[in-house]
This record gives structure tokens, C-alpha cells and sequence, in this order.
């Protein structure tokens, strides 16, 4: 389910931005705006970041092989991190360079009607883009809050393209209130520091999620709540003394390799202790969806001792 929600949000988005991006280009062209213009752009990078999340679910899919024994899940991590750095580069770098240039040599903008009518067509159809975003990411995270569903989430992609959403809705209630502000007082300089602060807004977003996706890309452990019942559910059994590490890392959203270390009971024969390990194996993963890997490192006063 979750895979078809972030599939369901991202082409709702990259349907919406793309033909929201021709709108504002065009309108940009017809009136001069420089915050137009950064919108546009804001909108085109949004396209392509959603392209590359597709791109990463469809490559992430790939089976393991021998050179990616553990599989490509990784990847979706990859090509999320570099939709942050796309944001910060593109989105923003070059919305600050308008609103930069604009400031330098401002120009008046004509016919402002066409700005507030692409605008607020653009508010409407972004807002039913972020809306389907939410929905899905709140399917996602529980009862979580918002901070801790995006600090322990998994699958990037949902929460990737909601932050985009929500900075893009900013981005364009800053462009609004600026065309609004300059027509109302006549200064020339309201439209570059709009375009500056919309710039701003994409720095701040990018950073943000860079800093999410990081963690996944280098290997994160599972969740706390992961951890916890992967260690009740093996020392339930009366086989097993002590569980002593648990360590995971996560090889996509789905792909979660444990390693244990085990402590068993010391009158047990060796087929016993592999019989258990089996045992535990099949057990974590149909308890836990998300754990594809467990390898179990077995100990006993006579195998320490020895």
C-alpha cells in the first residue's frame, strides 16, 4: 500500500507541476515578473525531481545479483538525495539569481492581472497535488507526529514530494502578496525580493530534506520499535538465554538486514541450536514486512570458552 500511495503522489504531482510550470513561464513572458519566472522555474524543477523518484522506485525494484547481493532499495535513497541537491541548486540558486538581477535592474510588471489569474489557478491545482500528498503520507505515519514520521520514516518519496508541495504553496502565496504589494505601491524592487525570499523558502526545503535522505543513503537502522520487537520476539524463546546485539541497517524501505547476537541455552546440541536459528529467522520476517535479511551469530559458555 504504501508503495502505491508514493506512486499515486508523485505522478498527481508531476502531472500538476508540469502543466502548472507552462503556465507561469507563459505568464512571466507576457508580463515581466521576475517572481513569475522563479515560480516557473520552481515548478520545472519539481517536474524533473518527480521523474527521478520514479526513476529510483522503478530501480530500486532491480533483484539482487552478485555485485548487489543485498539489492538496489538503496537506490530510491540515492535518487531522493539528489532531488534535495537539484532543489537547492536549481530551484533556489537560480530564483536568487533573478530576484538578485531584478533588484539590480528592476523592471515594471505589465498587465498584472495575468499574474493574479495563473497564481490562483495555480494555488487551486497545487493545493489538490499537496492535498493527495498528505492524505497518503498520513496513511503512512500512524499516530505519529509530523516531525517524528519524517525523522523515522522509511520510504522517502512521500514526504519528499509533501515538503515540495508545501514549499511550492509558499513560494506562490509570496509571488501573490508581491504582485499585489508592488501594484499597490508602485516599487519596483517588491517582485526581485520576492523571487529572492521564494528562493529562500527551496534553500530551506532543500536542506531539510537532504538531511532526512542522508541518514537513509549511509544506512540507517530500523526503528526503535523495529529493534525492540526484534529482540522481544527472540527472547521469547525458552531456547535462548540472552540476546545480546541487534544491529540493522536499512537497504531501501523494504529491505531491513538484521544481525544478531545470540546467547544459547549451553545443554543444547548443535542441530537444536540451528533448528532455533531457523526458527527465528522465519519468525521475524512474517512478524516484521520489512526485514528480507537475518543472520544470527550463535554463542554458549562452551562456544566462548573455546
Amino acid at each position: 500500500m504504501a508503495g502505491h500511495d508514493s506512486k499515486v503522489a508523485i505522478f498527481a504531482a508531476l502531472a500538476g507541476n508540469f502543466l502548472i510550470a507552462i503556465t507561469k513561464f507563459g505568464a512571466s513572458a507576457f508580463t515581466g515578473s521576475s517572481a513569475m519566472f522563479s515560480e516557473g522555474v520552481h515548478s520545472m524543477v519539481d517536474t524533473g525531481n518527480q521523474g527521478l523518484l520514479l526513476l529510483g522506485l522503478h530501480r530500486a525494484k532491480k533483484p539482487a545479483n552478485e555485485k548487489f547481493p543485498f539489492g538496489h532499495g538503496n537506490e530510491i535513497y540515492f535518487w531522493s538525495f539528489i532531488v534535495a541537491i537539484l532543489v537547492f541548486a536549481l530551484g533556489s540558486g537560480i530564483s536568487i539569481y533573478e530576484g538578485v538581477h531584478h533588484l539590480l535592474h528592476p523592471v515594471e510588471v505589465t498587465n498584472v492581472l495575468v499574474n493574479y489569474v495563473v497564481l490562483s489557478a495555480a494555488i487551486v491545482f497545487e493545493g489538490i497535488v499537496w492535498f493527495i500528498a498528505l492524505r497518503a503520507f498520513n496513511r503512512q505515519r500512524g499516530k505519529r507526529s509530523y516531525i517524528e514520521a519524517v525523522s523515522k520514516a522509511k520510504d522517502p518519496t512521500l514526504f519528499v514530494v509533501l515538503f515540495e508541495d508545501s514549499a511550492a504553496l509558499v513560494g506562490l502565496f509570496i509571488a501573490l502578496v508581491g504582485t499585489a504589494l508592488g501594484q499597490a505601491t508602485g516599487w519596483l524592487w517588491v517582485d526581485g525580493m520576492s523571487s529572492i525570499l521564494i528562493g529562500c523558502v527551496l534553500a530551506a526545503t532543500a536542506l531539510w530534506l537532504a538531511k532526512e535522505t542522508m541518514g537513509l543513503l549511509i544506512g540507517e537502522a530500523g526503528t526503535s520499535e523495529t529493534v525492540h520487537g526484534i529482540r522481544r520476539l527472540t527472547s521469547s524463546y525458552p531456547q535462548v538465554i540472552r540476546v545480546n546485539e541487534v544491529l540493522t541497517s536499512h537497504f531501501g524501505p523494504t529491505a531491513l538486514l538484521v544481525n544478531l547476537s545470540v546467547e544459547f541455552r549451553d545443554d543444547l546440541e548443535t542441530g537444536e541450536i540451528e533448528e532455533t536459528i531457523a526458527r527465528i529467522d522465519l519468525s521475524l520476517k512474517q512478524q516484521f514486512a520489512e526485514i528480507n535479511r537475518v543472520f544470527i551469530e550463535a554463542e554458549t559458555a562452551v562456544l566462548k570458552s573455546a
